[in-house]
């Protein structure tokens, strides 16, 4: 079976979990299934390990800057085009998929902001994709989302059957562990001068909520009195010239430490290290920073909306992420009851069991096979 896979998740202008996710997925789909070929649609030349697999094909046609006008082109011309030249059985595409070609997709759905956040998408794209989701999903064959939640909303809001909808969860990479007592305390003394801290790791974005993280982080400093720390690890992005403005006049500037661009080896020893993530986003695709803190036996505080509960069980404490002192409440009691921290870790132990990219991956071949059956 030939196998075309849309990689526009892997470009830098989308968000990081998704491309980090799928670069997971096609790894463990290219190496469980050899006697397949896989044909990557890229929109520029990336260096992956599954480049190198005798199984696979890349090539580089996707759309490098996003518009309507260009999603249109890519998906209802030159996909239909590209699938014709590679011969291809099945087409898999996280994102839209194609309303023009014959061939099978399975269409998987990695984000629903334009419908359930649509403060958060750019103008220019929120009719777009409010107009071709609807059509996208039922032109698919087969549709996998990664939670519960998603599905629930897929269904109700365009009446897609629920058998037709696969819930795949996710998972992290195995360096997301935890460390032993040296190392961690080798982690507070060099990017927290030896203090415990709090960690928020993941994009600087609007929806990320690192406003209201940082009011929080102020009221937990005036009321414990304590050295805690807070960290912040992401990436540079188009926000985070805006975030450092913002920083400025903060007044415990100096117990905040921006960590920027680290290799995920360093970020999975500080994720580890912290007292607790506190991640409490607006909007959530995929949660995998809590997957990363339960994995490296973290506590965490999230927000209470959307898929967050469905990651984090009883492994995390909730707080309203429009409410900044409720979150600050939640840092606190954390802080202060050390037999909770505890049984929040053992609760994440047994909780993060659920979620493997190993099974996620067996999983979305299953959904892939499910798509070219259901064409024949």
């Amino acid at each position: 079976m030939i196998i075309a896979i849309n990689t526009r998740c892997l470009s830098q202008d989308l968000p990081g979990e998704c491309g980090d996710y799928l670069n997971e997925i096609l790894i463990r789909l290219i190496k469980f299934n050899p006697e397949h070929t896989f044909v990557l649609f890229l929109t520029h030349r990336v260096e992956r390990e599954f480049n190198f697999a005798a199984n696979v094909v890349t090539v580089v046609a996707g759309p490098k800057k996003i518009t309507p006008a260009k999603l249109m082109i890519w998906y209802n011309i030159k996909i239909p085009r590209l699938l014709k030249k590679y011969k291809a059985d099945v087409f898999l595409s996280p994102d839209l998929c194609s309303l023009t070609t014959k061939v099978p997709q399975c269409l998987f759905v990695y984000d629903l902001s334009f419908l359930l956040s649509p403060s958060f998408v750019r103008k220019s794209l929120l009719s777009f994709y409010k107009k071709y989701t609807p059509r996208a999903l039922k032109r698919a064959k087969q549709v996998i989302v990664s939670s519960e939640f998603f599905k629930d909303v897929i269904a109700r809001q365009y009446k897609i059957p629920h058998n037709k909808i696969q819930l795949t969860l996710s998972g992290v990479p195995g360096i997301y562990k935890p460390v032993a007592i040296i190392e961690r305390e080798l982690i507070k003394k060099k990017y927290a001068g030896g203090n415990e801290f709090f960690l928020y790791t993941g994009e600087i974005t609007s929806r990320s909520n690192l406003m209201n993280l940082l009011k929080a982080f102020s009221a937990f400093k005036k009321r414990q009195k304590s050295g805690m720390q807070l960290l912040i690890s992401s990436e540079k992005d188009a926000q985070y010239s805006e975030f450092i403005t913002s920083l400025t006049s903060y007044k415990f500037r100096e117990e905040v430490q921006l960590l920027t661009n680290l290799p995920s080896d360093e970020n999975s020893r500080i994720i580890a290290s912290s007292y607790a993530m506190v991640y409490v986003p607006y909007y959530e695709n995929f949660g995998t920073s809590l997957l990363k803190a339960m994995n490296c036996e973290v506590p965490a505080i999230t927000s209470s909306k959307g898929m967050m509960a469905e990651i984090s069980a009883d492994a995390a404490l909730y707080a309203s992420a429009e409410n900044f002192k409720e979150i600050a409440v939640k840092m606190m009691l954390l802080f202060k009851d050390e037999k909770l921290r505890k049984d929040l870790i053992i609760n994440g132990r047994k909780q993060v069991q659920k979620f493997d990219l190993d099974n996620a991956a067996k999983e979305i071949w299953d959904g892939i096979k499910k798509a070219f059956d259901n064409n024949n």
